[in-house]
């Protein structure tokens, strides 16, 4: 059974211990060259009653699982300033750091908070950015992953990526009890959200293009049915529930279409659905098993696997139909593409040997790399600035998420306390 049949088939059996909804990071490569950097403590944060959310930490913590940042641990700190004129800026270049943050969370009326932070340049001496927010209690962590991606942009000219999301799916219970759970938390793992529970599998979640709506495939009628959801608001409708395969949803860019795998004409094949109108356009027509589509951010074309060529790789096709064009020929399997967001690379699950690890193609270049060490990685995904990528893989006969750099220089490992996790996506950035 292959991989790139996952969506279809595999992974229902992949989903089969308990899982709980927490998911804990571990960071288990770092990077050479990683910009030290100090985040103190920020002042007012006991007093203000701010309870669990350490605003501080959830910074250190974004910037350090960029792989970007080495901050310092708070032991190290020699003083915990909250304001520019407290910091003895020469008593910071002792300690080899280029740059700190300090802020403060200021009490602001019944449930409300001002969160204050300034970023300084410690060997200039001067401010690079600071900003004033105004929150309520529940969304003290999200304007943290803000400050985080201020920072992040700031120091290296990318969009931070930290105030995003992901969205997976767990199991609990086991035989007649087995519970599906499609869930979306925040890219670091907190604040899980059930977007829809089933005791029949759930699969292949796919986010739309403003961060709204989320396709993913259904099993909750006894066979496979495309639906779209609104995270928000959790209303969802059926879209595609012909015989046969209904799966692999891929939103275009400009949140119109899907394009889907349906075997209503006797064969997996690739076809595009207005959402409108819900008409359908079959873009390929192979006896072949072509599926797992992904649209380019310019939403002029789509890339599906297809074994046409006797093994799994990946082809290229234009979004209205026409001749696909092979991309992938390292190797005799090469399957479920995702397009970065600037449409220059795709990631798929590479095959060498019986083990299955992320690899990236430079479509322009035709640069192929193999990012992992596998031996059964799967379901990759772009972070929203295309720093990072996430994917689904095992460690201690477990199902866990990890995510690798795009250059293959920084690991983490996204993990349940207990049971399996799999088919990650990341959110876009929200509009």
């Amino acid at each position: 059974m292959k991989p790139y049949r996952h969506t279809l088939i595999v992974l229902l059996l992949l989903l089969s211990r308990p899982a709980y909804s927490d998911l804990t990071i571990e960071i288990t490569q770092g990077m050479e060259g990683a910009i030290p950097i100090a985040v103190v403590p920020f002042g007012g944060n006991e007093s203000a009653g701010t309870g669990q959310e350490n605003i501080a930490a959830i910074i250190s913590s974004d910037l350090s699982r960029s792989g970007r940042f080495t901050p310092l641990a708070d032991r190290d700190l020699v003083s915990h300033p909250s304001e520019i004129a407290q910091v003895n800026y020469q008593t910071w270049r002792m300690l080899n750091v280029d740059d700190m943050v300090i802020g403060k969370v200021i009490p602001a009326g019944p449930d409300q908070f001002s969160v204050q932070f300034q970023l300084l340049d410690v060997l200039r001496t001067k401010q690079l950015i600071g900003y004033s927010f105004s929150a309520r209690r529940t969304e003290l962590r999200r304007v943290a992953h803000h400050i985080s991606d201020l920072i992040y942009e700031q120091l290296t000219g990318e969009k931070g990526a930290f105030n995003t999301q992901i969205a997976y799916i767990t199991t609990t219970g086991t035989g007649a009890s087995k519970s599906y759970t499609l869930m979306v938390a925040d890219s670091d793992g907190y604040n899980p959200q059930t977007i829809l529970r089933s005791n029949q599998p759930l699969m292949s979640p796919a986010w739309s293009s403003d961060g709204s709506r989320i396709a993913y495939v259904s099993f909750e009628n006894k066979a496979a049915e495309i639906y779209l959801q609104d995270v928000a608001t959790g209303s969802r409708r059926k879209v595609a529930s012909f015989k046969g395969i209904n799966g692999a949803p891929a939103w275009s860019p400009d949140g119109q279409r899907l394009a889907l795998t349906l075997s209503q004409d006797g064969n997996p094949e690739i076809y595009v659905m207005d959402l409108n109108s819900k008409a359908l356009n079959r873009l390929t027509n192979s006896p072949a098993i072509d599926t797992e589509p992904s649209w380019s951010p310019d939403g002029k074309s789509i890339v599906f696997t297809s074994d046409r060529g006797g093994s799994p790789q990946l082809y290229r096709i234009a979004a209205w139909g026409g001749q696909p064009q092979r991309l992938t020929f390292d190797g005799k399997y090469n399957a479920g593409a995702d397009f970065s967001p600037d449409g220059t690379k795709l990631v798929m699950v590479h095959g060498e040997s019986g083990a299955y690890r992320i690899a990236v193609l430079d479509i322009g270049s035709g640069l192929f790399r193999v990012l992992t060490d596998g031996p059964l990685d799967e379901s990759p995904s772009f972070s929203p600035n295309g720093s990072m990528i996430i994917y689904a893989t095992e460690a201690g006969n477990r199902g866990v998420l990890a995510a690798v750099s795009t250059d293959g220089r920084f690991r983490q490992r996204l993990s349940l306390q207990a049971g399996n996790v799999r088919a990650p996506v990341w959110s876009p950035y929200q509009r």
